[in-house]
């Protein structure tokens, strides 16, 4: 006979059995069954020290290691401090699963502990779904469903909530089965819009005719982004889609790393710079492969193609916004590219390509110009950059957070692999870097891992430290104080606006690191900066690496 436990118990031991290794969170009055069963089922617990912090952690954990993160927080506000992280997992498709506890009955009783007006609602602003359980059985089903639909579909965050009485009622232990998701499975591969001159009839599919179409182009220009990743895995398809169709490449900043880093073709993470506009424009085929040409992407209306693009998505809203005359794919990007390999395999040896209109020296002039306009819209930051990418360890996953210093390094350090730096995207917390990184850190133990964050957005999560401190994390965290919010300043010049409430107080930073119990560097010199950061990767706990614009010289 099924062992009965409390629900919220059974919740813990449901996640162990379905693989959750780690949850993070905090406990409170309103929640503490959940927190009965975790010991026992096995699981890890981190405690964070503000819910902010919990949900990026289990950002950065669920970034590093593929898996969702896991987050356990209390009615009202530990829900409304966890919507942050829930925000910027929606924008940038992290599968993380936030369970919270919720009051039994708000609408005919008022003030009681932690209400809400309608706490479901509220996060469903921010994340994929929002659902109540109101029984066991409702509790399992909800918890499958979105486990089932992160291996599914596009993933992102989805919010449980359970009332307090049915969190502390006895409980069967879940019977369901759950089926494991296809991990290849993306959706299913169907044409959902043709150009007029091309009918559902016509006698070859839709790689085949892209793989012709690439092969016949003279400028032909590939954009990845980060839905690509899986397909440059060793062995993948993309070198060798690359060197058969002899195309160009732009990466979105989620996509770096997707790209081969000696591809002498390569414009690099540049959509953002104007004139790579006219670049789209000049090419005769262009193909969109796992990006979502996001605003924070280009910084203008479209990239400059010309109709006819293809599109290569498995979010049908992706490909409902592009122009009418575009082929689009809904499909995974992976087995797209795997079949275009195989179509080239068919089609190159009886065909001659023509010669190509781009050349090395064309993409490396285009590169020395980027380099230099980002010199002169930070000066000096390069610098910095290009000395932390030479003394970081093969390997290392970064974490970044609004910042000029990152907004440099994400359009000039190319990454040899995807998915190894993350940044908070779309939603643009500040903040994010620390947390995330930890949770990046506890999925990878035994791997290198670093955050990269400004001054002012340390403030938001300092607190955190603490957390980094007590696991013991080799964690290097990088921190730029320009002593301002450089970049918002920068803003309110060109907008004519005269800076205000730009500059903040800030402590002695080594110091308040020193007091959580880290390690603490001033270097002084870009020499001084990597020993530090490379004693960082081998100390026994986290290093704050305190760097301002005084080390550029």
């Amino acid at each position: 006979m099924p062992q009965t436990r409390p629900l919220g118990a059974q919740i813990s031991h449901m996640l162990k059995d379905r693989g959750v290794d780690v949850i993070f969170g905090i406990p409170g009055v309103h929640n503490q069954e959940m927190y009965r069963g975790i010991e026992e089922a096995g699981i890890t617990h981190v405690l964070a020290r503000h819910e902010q912090g919990a949900g990026f952690m289990a950002d950065g954990y669920a970034r590093a290691s593929g898996k969702p993160g896991v987050a356990y927080v209390i009615t009202g506000p530990g829900l409304c401090n966890i919507m942050t992280p829930m925000g910027q997992a929606y924008s940038d498709s992290v599968p993380m699963l936030v369970i919270s506890s919720c009051l039994d009955e708000v609408a005919a009783t008022r003030g009681q502990l932690h209400q809400m007006k309608d706490q479901r609602a509220a996060a469903e602003t921010v994340c994929d779904w929002s659902e109540e359980a109101r029984s066991a059985e409702a509790t399992y089903a909800l918890i499958d469903r979105a486990l089932i639909e992160f291996g599914a579909k596009r993933t992102r965050p989805k919010h449980i909530q359970v009332p307090i009485a049915q969190l502390e009622a006895q409980a069967e232990a879940v019977t369901r089965w759950r089926p494991d998701p296809d991990p290849d499975h993306k959706g299913k591969f169907v044409v959902t819009r043709l150009p007029g001159a091309i009918t559902s009839g016509a006698p070859m599919d839709m790689v085949d005719l892209l793989a012709l179409r690439l092969l016949q182009a003279e400028r032909p220009l590939f954009v990845f982004g980060g839905g690509a990743g899986r397909a440059s895995h060793s062995g993948g398809p993309i070198p060798s889609v690359l060197a058969m169709s002899k195309a160009a490449t732009f990466t979105s900043y989620a996509g770096r790393g997707v790209v081969p880093v000696d591809w002498e073709l390569s414009f690099g993470a540049a959509l953002a710079r104007p004139d790579s506009a006219a670049i789209f424009e000049a090419s005769d085929c262009v193909v969109f492969v796992g990006t979502d040409l996001a605003e924070v992407d280009l910084w203008r209306a479209s990239a400059g193609q010309r109709p006819g693009a293809t599109h290569v998505n498995i979010d049908p809203e992706v490909l409902a916004a592009a122009h009418p005359a575009d082929f689009c794919l809904q499909y995974d990007a992976a087995d797209v590219l795997t079949k275009l390999r195989a179509a080239f395999e068919k089609h190159a040896p009886n065909m001659k390509k023509p010669k190509s209109g781009w050349s090395a020296e064309i993409i490396t002039g285009y590169r020395d110009r980027w380099r230099a306009e980002i010199d002169a819209e930070w000066p000096g930051i390069i610098l910095v950059c290009d000395a932390l990418r030479d003394c970081v360890p093969e390997g290392t996953m970064i974490y970044s957070d609004m910042t000029q210093l990152a907004y440099t390094a994400k359009e000039v350090w190319d990454m040899d692999r995807p998915g190894h730096w993350h940044h908070p995207y779309g939603f643009g917390t500040l903040g994010y870097a620390t947390p995330a990184a930890i949770g990046g850190a506890v999925a990878r133990k035994g791997k290198p891992t670093m955050a990269m964050i400004g001054d002012y957005g340390f403030h938001y999560t300092m607190a955190e430290l603490g957390v980094a401190v007590e696991l013991g994390l080799p964690l290097p965290i990088v921190l730029w104080d320009n002593t301002k919010l450089g970049e918002i300043e920068d803003s309110m010049v060109r907008a004519q606006i005269a800076p205000n409430a730009v500059i903040a107080h800030n402590p002695d930073f080594c110091k308040l690191a020193e007091a959580f119990g880290a390690k603490s560097a001033a270097p002084q010199t870009l020499d001084e900066m990597q020993a530090a950061v490379q004693e960082a990767f081998n100390a026994d706990g986290p290093t704050l690496i305190y760097i301002t614009p005084d080390i550029i010289g």
